[in-house]
């Protein structure tokens, strides 16, 4: 049931997401040099690497880290904009209607995270797809604490519902959250 809400959701949204990526893909493209679609290897579910496609927030040549691992002055001054609205998130709309990712659920993480994978899978969490948005991200903890964000991850794995989705998704669409922190 859950698969095919978040296909339904997305196929409805889809035109407006589509004008919405395209003004931000030459509002990236007019501010700073390099493609307009960021893609980054994530792990997914079963422990399985996907490509994640975000808009571009950060300029080209930032180092391959967690975004609380890299510095503030790497984000482009739209990237912030973006970022600030969540506006990057939109390309994971093709991640959704791939099946590596759902609306809701752990945001996926980078292989790398070595911490947070081990946190995550002791706690059964590599069941489900990752999610643009969750019950971490509403609350505005990301990934700089692994142990706290796999163990509040699996609050949501315990608590599970359609009525649950929808009220993140709801609270993440005005604005609960802060999005992924960059270090200052």
């Amino acid at each position: 049931m859950k698969r095919t809400i978040d296909i339904v959701i997305t196929v409805i949204g889809l035109p407006i997401a589509l004008f919405l990526i395209f003004v931000c893909i030459v509002l990236v493209k007019l501010s700073s040099r390099g493609p307009a679609i960021f893609r980054q290897t994530r792990v997914g579910m079963h422990e399985e690497l996907f490509t994640c496609y975000k808009l571009r927030t950060m300029y080209v040549g930032t180092h391959n880290a967690p975004s609380h691992e890299t510095t503030a002055s790497a984000v482009t001054p739209v990237g912030r904009w973006l970022r600030r609205l969540k506006l990057d998130e939109l390309p994971q709309l093709w991640n959704i209607l791939r099946g590596d990712m759902s609306f809701v659920g752990p945001r996926p993480c980078l292989p790398s995270q070595v911490e947070l994978v081990e946190a995550r899978r002791a706690r059964g969490l590599y069941a489900i797809r990752p999610g643009i948005t969750g019950i971490a991200q509403v609350a505005g903890i990301d990934m700089s604490d692994p142990q706290r964000l796999a163990k509040v991850d699996a609050e949501y794995l315990n608590t599970m519902s359609l009525r649950t989705d929808l009220r993140l998704i709801l609270a993440t669409a005005v604005g609960a959250g802060q999005g992924d922190r960059v270090a200052s």
